[in-house]
């Protein structure tokens, strides 16, 4: 199992903690993605620290394996980022096409770029042969329309990819409605590389119903459903485990996290405002209810927010 890349939660600290808490359970993340920009060298010549931070070796000591994940579409940026990530160690890069924040998709990144297959030649064109290092790429069913995926594969299929990661969803859904596992079906044998499924995992058995259904599916990629329930990972790979200690290990992983939190943050507003973005998924996993959980969010000083937390935590 992987576990999907998500800005501002599956950072290397939420990495590290969820490895330390539950070893082995997931095999492998994507990193949140790394940004192509113009000005991603350093001063010095060198890619910038910033950009770098999140997949640092030294930030990623205890996590679980990581393949970065670029974002862009600058091919000279691309192959810069690559080799300072072969420097780090790295083997692998994602690309990311399939990102739906507006201002993302608006400058042709992420799922901007599905409608147009020649600009992705180009890019991979450039790319490829230059990186020294296999790729993956993550997409969707298209932006605005499902012919803009089918339009773009015998353009991936040109290329030695490691695999390709599918959300069925178009990118102006966001995250809204269902998932279109019909129109995946039908893309899934067009495909010659290993194929990745992503998208609403939130249950056992709905990663039971994925793999059953599409039983040529290499993989399968978690995102919320880890934060909603970070013991899913465990529950598709053991159906049969005991469950007894479930709720003590749930209640030492929010503990644990939140102690990095405040390792990591360097001042209370920045702790306040990370621990109320996990609180906002992590809240589902304990036998409290919505109400209960929005008091936390309601509190503006960091040690009522730690009081309040431990109490709902008993």
């Amino acid at each position: 199992m992987i576990l999907a890349p998500m800005q501002g939660l599956t950072e290397a600290m939420f990495r590290r903690v969820y490895e330390r808490c539950f070893p082995g359970a997931i095999a492998l993340a994507v990193s949140p993605f790394l940004s192509l920009t113009h000005n991603i060298s350093s001063a010095r010549g060198g890619i910038s620290r910033e950009i770098l931070e999140d997949v640092l070796p030294e930030a990623n000591v205890g996590s679980m394996p990581v393949v970065p994940q670029i974002l862009g579409k600058e091919p000279g940026e691309f192959v810069a980022l690559c080799a300072a990530l072969a420097d780090l160690g790295y083997k692998e890069v994602n690309w990311n096409m399939g990102c739906p924040v507006r201002k993302v998709v608006g400058k042709r990144r992420g799922s901007g770029l599905l409608p147009h297959p020649d600009l992705v030649r180009s890019v991979l064109d450039a790319v490829v042969p230059a990186i020294g290092m296999p790729m993956s790429v993550k997409v969707r069913l298209g932006l605005k329309e499902t012919h803009e995926l089918f339009d773009l594969i015998p353009v991936l299929n040109d290329y030695p990819l490691a695999s390709v990661t599918i959300h069925p969803r178009l990118g102006r859904q966001q995250y809204s409605g269902q998932v279109d596992l019909d129109t995946f079906g039908q893309a899934l044998p067009l495909i010659k590389h290993p194929v990745i499924y992503n998208g609403d995992i939130t249950t056992a058995d709905f990663a039971h119903r994925i793999r059953e259904r599409f039983p040529e599916v290499a993989d399968i990629m978690l995102g919320r459903g880890v934060l909603y329930n970070p013991l899913l990972p465990l529950d598709i790979l053991q159906p049969g485990r005991d469950r007894a200690d479930d709720p003590a290990r749930v209640r030492h992983f929010i503990r644990s996290l939140i102690a990095e939190i405040r390792t990591v943050f360097p001042t209370e507003q920045a702790q306040i405002r990370k621990t109320k973005e996990y609180w906002c998924l992590l809240w589902k996993s304990l036998p409290i209810t919505e109400l209960q959980a929005r008091q936390v969010l309601r509190q503006e000083k960091l040690t009522d927010v730690d009081n309040l937390i431990a109490s709902l935590l008993q």
